[in-house]
């Protein structure tokens, strides 16, 4: 429950003034209709018994008339306010979260952000959030609401007609509250899981089918892929046919709590009008007010119905959010290297993950103007000492520094300008290829980026396809796999660093497109100090030295 506090409070706190506004009339609603149906009962019963004795004539209906009138129009028109002010509330406050969770993901370690998968992203960022507008709407408004009204109806009740059949009704209702919130808690979470983990499944199977059709055709996977999507779908009706069962007997329980409560203050009333202890229309108001009573509690079933669905959200989202917080990076300008010092050094580095020692008493240095390959089998800690070396993931032990300085004071914008990483994964989005270089350096002019494209020999293929404007898809969609390596390689070097980290740079190239690719970067960076994790030949022989991790 702590999570849906956390969560309350970041998203509703700066639109308070509205959420607290639209609850009070909330409230008003609430209230209108459990009186509206309690006023209602004791004049049907009231001008009954006038008529009986005979004493119609004498018995004001304008007044009561007047009054449910009243609460009738009152009621829609607090509805209308309630909806107006918490749903634009809410609204607000989710797209907020939205910002908050992108800007969330940004933050994260770059080996975390590589490992992600943009549609499952996608889907948390939909389906929690937009579960979560439930946790004011449908859960703390609805319980607040009826908290306040149903304590206001019991004393009214106490007030008026009698102690006794205000403690029955009150009891009642609790009970029924307590055993359906009980059930709900106790059986919904878990299909509640399962079920959006299933809709997730199908979502993200079915966009993998609608994306690679044509290959599933062509290796004959498509009635497969099929399937996949419709095993999810049919986990996600299986799961919700139990929160369904479990929403039903939720919803029986609380109809005979209302039932029992309205049959005893029935049976109450008629003792106490007998025994001349109370009016007969009074008794009367007490059993519309146990079916009025009813519809207090009706919102908050509807909101325990989607507990188990906004606890899994709210628990995703509160994990998402959690981040580390590190002491602030001092601001250190690095403008002018340290005499005798090399553009890298590691120092009795020692990293650790899961329990796992992946690096220890390691140490390395690079100078400038020299090209180093790290090599070593898969995940031996090739692709983790780059990391290291860009501040991305923190060492355990020993230190790292960039010209002398230790990197955990420079800030983020004096380390990216001093070191640049090309990832082992890439990615391209939709633009020109002049786009895709800016992203790197906005101010980047057309004829810096020709130099750019041809130190990795791509400046033919980009002038074939009509320059600098070619107009790129999805992914980088319109260059093949190696094309696409290597203008993301161009995107690191117009940043021109001074040490320049490369995780197997020439995957997918042939070896003499990869030895003239290298070449070329050497060109375009003669005094930058490069650090390559490294399993091919070209580039282990093209390295001034060649470091091996076992």
């Amino acid at each position: 429950m702590r999570r849906l506090a956390r969560i309350f409070f970041r998203v509703w706190r700066p639109h308070a003034g509205k959420l607290a506004l639209g609850s009070l009339f909330s409230v008003l609603v609430v209230f209108a209709g459990a009186a509206l149906l309690g006023l209602s009962g004791w004049f049907i019963t009231a001008t009954g018994i006038a008529g009986l004795a005979g004493a119609g004539i004498a018995f004001d209906v304008f007044s009561p008339s007047a009054a449910i009138r009243f609460l009738a129009l009152g009621r829609a028109g607090a509805r209308y306010g309630e909806r107006l002010l918490t749903h634009d509330a809410t609204l607000a406050g989710l797209a907020e979260l939205r910002g908050q969770l992108l800007a969330a993901m940004t933050r994260a370690p770059l080996r975390k952000l590589a490992s992600l998968n943009g549609s499952e992203r996608l889907n948390h960022l939909t389906l929690d959030v937009d579960a979560l507008d439930g946790l004011a709407l449908r859960l703390v408004i609805p319980i607040l609401s009826a908290v306040l009204v149903l304590a206001g109806f019991l004393l009214v009740l106490w007030w008026i007609e009698s102690g006794t059949v205000a403690a029955w009704q009150g009891a009642s209702l609790v009970l029924g509250f307590l055993l359906s919130a009980a059930l709900m808690l106790k059986t919904v979470q878990r299909p509640s899981r399962l079920a959006h983990k299933a809709l997730q499944a199908m979502r993200l199977r079915f966009i993998d089918l609608m994306r690679s059709r044509p290959e599933l055709v062509v290796a004959g996977k498509l009635a497969g892929q099929t399937s996949a999507v419709m095993d999810a779908q049919h986990r996600l009706q299986k799961e919700q046919a139990r929160i369904d069962l479990a929403e039903r007997v939720s919803g029986l329980l609380m109809g005979m709590a209302s039932t029992f409560a309205a049959a005893g203050s029935l049976y109450l009333g008629i003792k106490l009008g007998e025994a001349k202890a109370i009016d007969p229309a009074l008794a009367a108001m007490g059993f519309f007010g146990a079916l009025g009573a009813g519809e207090i509690t009706a919102p908050v079933h509807r909101g325990l119905s989607e507990l188990g669905r906004i606890l899994d959200a709210a628990r995703r989202v509160d994990a998402q959010m959690i981040t580390d917080h590190e002491e602030p990076r001092r601001s250190i300008i690095a403008d002018a290297p340290i005499a005798d010092e090399p553009v890298l050094r590691m120092d009795e580095v020692r990293y650790t993950q899961a329990s796992r020692t992946i690096l220890q008493d390691f140490h390395l240095s690079v100078s400038a103007g020299e090209t180093v390959a790290l090599t070593g089998p898969s995940g031996v800690g090739k692709s983790t000492a780059l990391l290291l070396a860009i501040g991305q993931l923190q060492t355990d032990t020993g230190n790292v520094r960039i010209h002398g300085c230790d990197i955990r004071a420079l800030d983020e914008s004096t380390l990216f300008s001093l070191a640049t990483l090309l990832p082992q994964r890439s990615a391209l989005m939709s633009g020109s290829i002049l786009d895709a270089l800016r992203l790197a350096r906005p101010d980047l002019a057309a004829e810096e980026a020709w130099q750019a494209l041809e130190a990795v020999r791509l400046d033919n293929v980009i002038a074939a396809k009509g320059g600098l404007e070619f107009m790129l898809g999805e992914g980088g969609a319109g260059l093949s796999g190696g094309e696409r390596r290597r203008l993301a390689l161009a995107r690191v070097l117009v940043r021109q660093p001074r040490l320049l980290l490369l995780d197997e740079p020439t995957e997918g190239l042939d070896e003499k497109t990869a030895r003239a690719v290298l070449a070329g970067i050497r060109r375009y960076l003669p005094e930058a100090a490069i650090l390559m994790a490294s399993h091919r030949r070209p580039e282990t022989e093209f390295a001034d030295r060649v470091v091996s991790l076992v």
